[in-house]
C-alpha cells in the first residue's frame, strides 16, 4: 500500500453499480420504446452542506424519481457502499430532469429542487419526503437548475423559453420568489445548461443556439420585491466557441468549461479581462449587439486592437470519444481546497474518463527538469536521476480485467416499485486503463537524450501536455463497463472520495478513491 501522501494522484476505480427499476411500472408491457425513453436517470448532485466526514448523499434524478442514497465506507471491500434513504416520486404527467439541493433555513433540513418539462421548479423536503413548495414563472420546460455557492437559498434554473430565472427560497421572498430573470437578448434558442461562479455574482448559461453568456447579478433585497429584476443584455456572448448545441457549461476558477454535441471534447478556455477579484460590473454595463454579425461581445474586452487580445483564448480540449449525436451529456469537475481538481464525464458507450488537473503542472515541471539535467550533463534516470513523479507510469496499449460477483464492484442493486434491493451480478471491465505500467525494460536503443522511449514521451504528451490548445488531451483514466450505458450526468462528493455516473437504463455507476479511511490509497495503478 502507497503511502498517504500518494492518495490524492489516485484516481476513481469502479466499486458498485445500482439500476432503478420503478419506472417501468408507469407503462405497458408492450411499449418498449416507451419504456427505453423512460428509464433514464438525467441528474446527480451531492448534497453540499453535510459536516466533513460524514457519509455522503446523493440524488438521481429520472424522469419519475428522485432516489435519494446514502454512501458509506464498509469494512468489508466487497461489501455494497450505497444505501438508498429516500424515494421521491412525481406522480404528475411531465418528466423531470434536473435538480440541485438547497435546504430550509429554519431548521436547515434538506430540501431537493426538482424541474422538467412542465415548466415548474419543485421544492421537497428529503427527511418528510414532502413537496413543500412550488415555484411557477417559466414558459417553457427546465433543462438544468443551479444552487449558489455562495447563498443555498439562491438558485438559477435555465429553461427552453430562453431565459435563466434566479430564486430565493428566502421567507421574505415567498410571495415572489424570482427575484432576477436574465432574458431580452441573451439567448433565441432553448438552454440546457447554467452555472454559478463560486463568489455567486456570475452567471453561465448555454443552449441550442450554441452560444455561451456570462451575466453579472445585481445584489439581491433581502425583503420582498414585487416585480423581478430583469437583465436583458449578458456581460459576454459568444457563438464561436462552439459548432454546435452546447449542453455543459461551468466555471473552473476564473477560467470556463464546455462542451458540445458532435465535438468529442471538452474545452478549457479564458474569458480575457475578466477576473472575479475586480468589482461587479453593473447590469446596464453589459455591451448590447450593435453589431449583429459580431459573433463575440465582451464588457471585459470592449474594443480590439493590435494592443488588445481577443476577447477569449482557449486553453486545451480533453478528449471524449464516443459520443455520437447524443446531447444532454454533463461532465463534472471535482474542486476542494488542497485537493487535486479532478474533470469526469461519461460518452455514450458505456465508458468514464478522468482527468487529474494536477499532473499538467507536474508533468511539465518533471520535463523542465529533465532538459536542464539534460543540459548540464546530469543523470537524467536512476537512484541519481531526476526525481519521476510516482504516477507517471510508461503507458502502452490496453489492460483489460473483468471481475466477478464476488467483488463489490460487480454488485448492481435493482431497487423494485416498493422501495425494496436485490442484488445480481454484472461483468464489469476496466478497459484502456492508462495508469497500467510495462514491466519489461525498454530496448536500450530505444531511449532519446531525455532518458526514456520515444513511444513513453509520445503516451506522456498526449494526456499530460497543454502546450497545444487544439490537440486533444487524452484521459487520464478510462474505466469500461459492460453493455450499453450512454452517461448523462457525474457528480462528486464534496471531499471527493467518491464519484457518481448516471444515465440510460436507470443506471447509476459508483466510483471510489480511498480506502478504509479518507487520505490513504486502497490500490494504485
Amino acid at each position: 500500500m502507497p503511502p498517504a501522501d500518494l492518495a490524492e494522484w489516485e484516481l476513481p476505480r469502479l466499486r458498485a453499480s445500482f439500476i432503478f427499476q420503478d419506472d417501468y411500472k408507469y407503462l405497458s408491457s408492450d411499449d418498449q420504446q416507451a419504456s427505453q425513453d423512460l428509464a433514464e436517470f438525467f441528474d446527480v448532485k451531492f448534497y453540499p452542506y453535510n459536516p466533513p466526514g460524514a457519509p455522503p448523499v446523493f440524488a438521481a434524478t429520472s424522469k419519475k424519481h428522485a432516489v435519494i442514497c446514502r454512501l458509506t465506507q464498509p469494512t468489508d471491500k466487497d461489501a455494497n457502499p450505497c444505501e438508498i434513504i429516500q424515494l421521491i416520486r412525481d406522480d404528475a404527467d411531465n418528466a423531470n430532469c434536473a435538480s440541485c439541493w438547497s435546504r430550509d433555513p429554519v431548521t436547515q433540513e434538506a430540501w431537493l429542487c426538482v424541474a422538467g418539462n412542465d415548466s415548474n421548479v419543485k421544492v421537497y423536503n428529503v427527511n418528510k419526503g414532502k413537496l413543500v413548495r412550488t415555484l411557477v414563472g417559466h414558459g417553457g420546460g427546465i433543462n438544468d437548475l443551479a444552487t449558489s455557492p455562495d447563498n443555498p437559498l439562491i438558485i438559477a434554473s435555465a429553461s427552453d423559453d430562453t431565459t435563466i430565472r434566479i430564486w430565493s427560497l428566502a421567507d421574505a421572498h415567498e410571495k415572489q420568489p424570482c427575484v432576477c430573470i436574465l432574458a431580452g437578448e441573451g439567448h433565441s434558442y432553448d438552454l440546457l445548461s447554467v452555472a454559478f461562479h463560486d463568489n455567486g455574482r456570475y452567471v453561465l448559461s448555454a443552449g441550442h443556439d450554441q452560444v455561451i453568456n456570462l451575466w453579472a447579478l445585481p445584489e439581491f433585497p433581502t425583503q420582498h420585491v414585487d416585480v423581478p429584476f430583469v437583465i436583458h443584455y449578458p456581460h459576454f456572448s459568444s457563438s464561436e466557441i462552439h459548432n454546435n448545441l452546447v449542453d455543459c457549461v461551468a466555471f473552473y476558477g476564473d477560467l470556463i468549461l464546455s462542451r458540445a454535441c458532435h465535438e468529442d471534447s471538452i474545452v478549457l478556455w479564458r474569458i480575457e479581462g475578466f477576473s472575479s477579484s475586480d468589482p461587479i460590473p453593473d447590469p446596464l454595463d453589459a455591451p448590447t449587439p450593435t453589431d449583429m454579425a459580431k459573433q463575440t461581445r465582451s464588457y471585459f474586452t470592449p474594443t480590439l486592437s493590435q494592443s488588445r487580445p481577443a476577447m477569449f483564448t482557449r486553453l486545451a480540449q480533453f478528449h471524449t470519444p464516443d459520443c455520437g449525436v447524443q446531447f444532454f451529456m454533463r461532465f463534472r469537475m471535482f474542486r476542494a481546497p488542497g485537493k487535486h481538481p479532478i474533470l469526469a464525464f461519461a460518452n455514450a458507450k458505456s465508458r468514464t474518463f478522468f482527468w487529474d488537473f494536477a499532473r499538467f503542472g507536474s508533468y511539465r515541471q518533471y520535463m523542465a527538469e529533465l532538459k536542464e539535467a539534460q543540459r548540464e550533463g546530469r543523470p537524467l534516470t536512476g537512484e541519481n536521476g531526476v526525481p519521476k513523479p510516482s504516477w507517471l507510469l510508461v503507458k502502452r496499449g490496453k489492460k483489460t480485467t473483468t471481475t466477478t460477483a464476488a467483488t463489490a464492484a460487480a454488485a448492481v442493486q435493482a431497487v423494485v416499485g416498493d422501495g425494496t434491493s436485490s442484488l445480481r451480478s454484472f461483468a464489469v471491465s476496466v478497459a484502456g486503463d492508462k495508469e497500467s505500467m510495462v514491466s519489461a525494460s525498454p530496448d536500450p536503443e530505444s531511449v532519446t537524450t531525455l532518458g526514456h522511449t520515444k513511444e513513453t514521451l509520445q503516451a506522456w504528451a498526449e494526456m499530460y501536455d497543454l502546450s497545444n490548445p487544439f490537440g486533444y488531451v487524452k484521459a487520464h483514466r478510462t474505466l469500461q463497463i459492460d453493455g450499453g450505458f450512454v452517461g448523462r450526468q457525474v457528480g462528486w462528493s464534496p471531499e471527493g472520495e467518491w464519484c457518481v455516473v448516471v444515465g440510460n437504463g436507470n443506471r447509476a455507476l459508483i466510483y471510489q478513491r480511498w480506502g478504509k479511511e479518507k487520505g490513504v490509497a486502497m490500490q494504485m495503478g
